[in-house]
């Protein structure tokens, strides 16, 4: 190994990349974790599905909890970004930070996640805090349990959400951000048989008045909701990797084995920015896999001491 080589490059430090440095550093690998510090997670007002924590937990401070865990075992936390990954005919890896600096490492796992696309609020965040703004009905449905509900998709983007969240509410209404929203055939069927309103009309502004959120549509209608979940879509964070030819599905995630091996030798990947259920537990649960893959992929060309 080259010196300063690294065994593993972490590119992102939300639960995914953090859970994988704390394995990693318990297997007594060398690492680093670059983070650009933009994990959704951070956004979660308190998580509430999460096991072992019964009274919730607020995504920052897991975040906090998980870095001091990592720093507990040595782990280095670098702010920054990557801009660039190469890998070299020995199928070591060369990473570019935007700073200037690079990394080298035998394996990199991404764990970079996925960006949301947000509609345009002011104090979007704080409307987030105050379970005004959601994204995540499975998360945290259960918080909306009886309440007034918007589903604000693209189109009908929203559509499944919307049927999702009849686990919660019996009144939900359906729309569409900037583009009218049409349901044919059995898109329209299905809203019908689960009682699902929608307002044909695009929105084209929201603003929260009080307690509410205000939606605002392009035929002057101004409807009120306790809660409205936007379901426009995300962008997987995996860019990084189109140079290296690894292989994604059509929405830009990051396809892997069951070792969360992607098609790019030595090249690992895990959390949100992977094709599966987006949640804080699954993305854990691949990271130590990850990790362990990664782990005995090295061990297997080293000796024993």
């Amino acid at each position: 190994m080259t010196r300063g080589m690294l065994d593993c490059l972490i590119i992102g430090g939300g639960p995914a990349g953090l859970t994988a440095a704390i394995y990693l550093a318990r297997f007594r690998r060398r690492l680093s974790v670059v983070d650009g510090g933009d994990s959704r997670a951070r956004l979660i007002p308190i998580a509430h599905n999460l096991a072992g924590f019964p009274d919730g937990i607020p995504g920052d401070e897991l975040l906090a909890r998980m870095r001091a865990q990592a720093r507990r075992y040595g782990v280095a936390l670098t702010p920054g970004t990557i801009t660039g990954l190469q890998q070299d005919e020995h199928g070591s890896f060369l990473a570019e930070m935007a700073n200037g600096s690079q990394i080298v490492a035998q394996t990199v796992l991404l764990a970079t996640g996925v960006a949301d696309r947000h509609p345009d609020l002011p104090d979007l965040h704080g409307a987030i805090q105050r379970g005004l703004i959601r994204y995540c009905g499975i998360c945290d449905g259960y918080e909306s349990t009886g309440k007034h509900i918007a589903v604000l998709g693209r189109g009908c983007s929203g559509l499944g959400e919307a049927i999702f969240m009849r686990t919660y509410c019996s009144d939900i209404t359906l729309f569409s951000m900037d583009t009218p929203l049409e349901l044919p055939g059995e898109y329209g069927r299905r809203a019908k048989a689960a009682g699902i309103g929608f307002v044909t009309a695009p929105v084209v502004s929201l603003a929260v008045e009080g307690d509410m959120v205000r939606l605002h549509t392009a035929e002057g209608q101004k409807l009120f909701f306790q809660t409205v979940y936007v379901e426009m879509g995300s962008e997987a964070r995996s860019d990084l990797l189109r140079p290296l030819g690894t292989k994604l599905n059509e929405l830009g995630c990051v396809l892997t084995d069951d070792h969360q091996h992607t098609s790019t030798d030595g090249l690992f990947a895990a959390g949100d920015v992977v094709r599966s259920l987006d949640q804080i537990s699954v993305a854990m649960g691949q990271a130590a896999i990850a990790a362990t893959a990664i782990h005995n992929r090295l061990r297997s060309s080293e000796t024993t001491v």
